[in-house]
């Protein structure tokens, strides 16, 4: 007997959907759609991942829950409510090792955009004007990555192959991590935010990371530095940020998420000098899709087959743990 595959989408279906329809029995389900034909399901594939219609939709009887659910991203917290994390019988996975080189790559363009003010030499063309300036290097400039996962790993060897002196902070300090070098806890975490001169979030959203970077933390920043945040915008006290980019305490800001998305228009980090906002789109490529659906269906073809799936959540800390890197 065929399983019951259904696929949340917003606007365009996934690529492959010819290959979906030969594996299982697939419906396609809008948000609205979604709590009407959840039911019943055997898997779920989240095309659309940033949305409380999972949430919304799930079953009250868990016997008509899916046995599987698919996240198309890295973060899955929206997958984190309590009956799917507290029901033992449903698996989650999500897309991890898609997003981590197109990431890096975009945090390493984001530093270079702050340390050479492209912004301030694009409006100068804008208005024809001829102001030469010096800029930042980037070179033996110092960078804490905070969030040791794939994607933060991906950033830290980017950032040291153009000579930047990385370090990382999560869960396990260490002094021989391979990616890292040393990975702050909690004891060393603030003297290394007092020198670090870009301090990159890469964490998933959880209940110990929410609200991590708050004022205190803000305050124990280098003077002039500057944070980046391509994880989660939950991470982040946003008031407390802006008051400390208005008091001119931190040279700036890239930030590719935010606790409201999109962000508001009437949000005063649109026109904050010296900060790059990005509409979450960090990770995307031209060619996402097509990787993101190649993942699902590997995974598919061993669900099929009764071998381990790949990328499987621990629902409990609210991400792949990889216990090589001890993350």
């Amino acid at each position: 007997m065929r399983e019951r595959l259904v696929v949340l989408y917003r606007g365009n279906r996934p690529p492959a959907t010819a290959r979906l329809e030969s594996l299982a029995d697939t419906v396609y389900a809008t948000e609205e759609e979604l709590r009407y034909l959840l039911p019943g399901a055997d898997v779920l594939l989240a095309w659309v991942n940033i949305t409380p219609a999972i949430r919304e939709s799930w079953p009250d009887d868990p016997h008509k829950a899916p046995r599987w659910v698919h996240a198309s991203s890295a973060g899955v917290d929206s997958f984190l409510f309590p009956a799917l994390v507290d029901d033992p019988d449903v698996v989650l996975t999500n897309a991890r090792g898609v997003y981590e080189q197109p990431t890096a790559e975009y945090v390493l363009g984001l530093i270079l955009a702050l340390a050479k003010d492209f912004p301030g030499t694009w409006e100068h063309q804008r208005r024809r004007e001829w102001r030469p300036r010096p800029s930042d290097s980037i070179t033996g400039r110092t960078v804490l990555v905070w969030g040791t996962g794939p994607i933060g790993r991906a950033i830290a060897r980017l950032l040291r192959a153009v000579g930047m002196r990385v370090s990382g902070a999560g869960r396990k300090p260490r002094t021989d991590d391979p990616d890292f070098g040393t990975v702050h806890g909690t004891a060393t975490l603030r003297s290394a935010l007092t020198e670090a001169d870009y301090v990159v979030l890469a964490a998933p959203l959880t209940q110990g990371t929410r609200g991590m970077v708050d004022a205190p933390v803000l305050a124990a920043m280098k003077p002039g530095a500057r944070l980046i945040n391509v994880g989660r915008g939950g991470l982040v006290d946003e008031e407390a940020l802006v008051d400390h980019l208005a008091s001119g305490r931190l040279a700036g800001a890239a930030l590719d998420v935010f606790t409201r998305e999109p962000l508001p228009a009437e949000s005063p980090l649109w026109n904050m000098p010296g900060v790059l906002i990005s509409p979450h789109t960090a990770g995307e490529t031209t060619s996402e899709r097509e990787a993101l659906i190649g993942v699902f269906l590997d995974n598919y073809a061993r669900h099929l087959e009764g071998r381990p799936l790949r990328n499987v959540v621990d629902k409990q800390r609210g991400y792949v743990v990889d216990d090589t890197h001890h993350a």
